[in-house]
């Protein structure tokens, strides 16, 4: 009866944990939203907001942290359980690193909003960030169902996520070789797509987590990474 009681306990522990990691990454995923929708209508305002929305992302994180380091120490969760709770920690740290980088994108925005719009570019970066946004989303629907195989196809849709972002640095190079004028926008944008791609990876890592805890062990190191373009400064 007293190990019924102490698992009931625990439960409910952890669906309070889980609600927090489920609310920052609804954050997560309108902060994406709304920073490429920001920079292609210039909207600093919108910007300005995003970034302020960061530091709540990242009290989330600290409170996640918190809890489960509670319920760690009052618990004592059996071998599956504490797996569940790491599970959420690491998830909770990559969704605050895909805040910091939304967040990254506003700041952008305002210094590009004084510049030349760089012909394609927001809607190459909305693209970008709609797939990242979408990859998010079924990565959380993914644990949230313990659901394996959906998370497996998040990790092989990152490979598309670098591709875009590979034909948008050769776009932005040829933009800068065309016209010199457009290279300190160009220069932003490359900041911003590569900021885009990074979220891509962390996207994957909740997914990578996401298989091991259903299945017990990370999947297979076998993920391509098609960029293998050189970085432009990010000054």
């Amino acid at each position: 009866m007293q190990d019924q009681h102490i698992a009931s306990a625990f439960d409910r522990d952890l669906e309070a944990i889980q609600a927090i990691l489920m609310k920052m990454g609804g954050m997560v995923e309108t902060a994406i939203t709304e920073a490429a929708t920001s920079l292609e209508e210039r909207d600093v305002e919108t910007a300005e907001k995003i970034r302020k929305k960061d530091k709540e992302i990242d009290a989330l994180e600290e409170k996640v942290n918190e809890e489960s380091a509670r319920v760690i120490a009052l618990r004592a969760p059996t071998a599956s359980d504490l797996r569940t709770v790491l599970t959420v920690i690491k998830i909770s740290a990559n969704l605050e690193r895909c805040g910091d980088y939304a967040k990254n994108m506003a700041k952008r925005t305002s210094v590009l909003a004084d510049l030349p719009q760089v012909p394609g570019a927001p809607a190459s970066i909305r693209r970008m960030s709609r797939e990242v946004q979408l990859m998010l989303k079924d990565a959380l629907d993914a644990y949230n169902q313990r659901d394996a195989e959906l998370a497996e196809q998040v990790i092989l849709r990152d490979e598309d996520v670098d591709q875009m972002y590979t034909a948008m640095f050769r776009e932005l190079l040829t933009h800068m070789m065309e016209d010199p004028r457009n290279i300190t926008a160009c220069m932003h944008m490359h900041f911003i797509a590569k900021n885009i791609e990074r979220m891509g990876d962390h996207v994957t890592s909740i997914a990578e987590q996401v298989v091991y805890l259903v299945t017990g062990s990370m999947p297979d190191d076998a993920r391509p990474k098609h960029d293998k373009t050189p970085y432009l400064s990010e000054g």
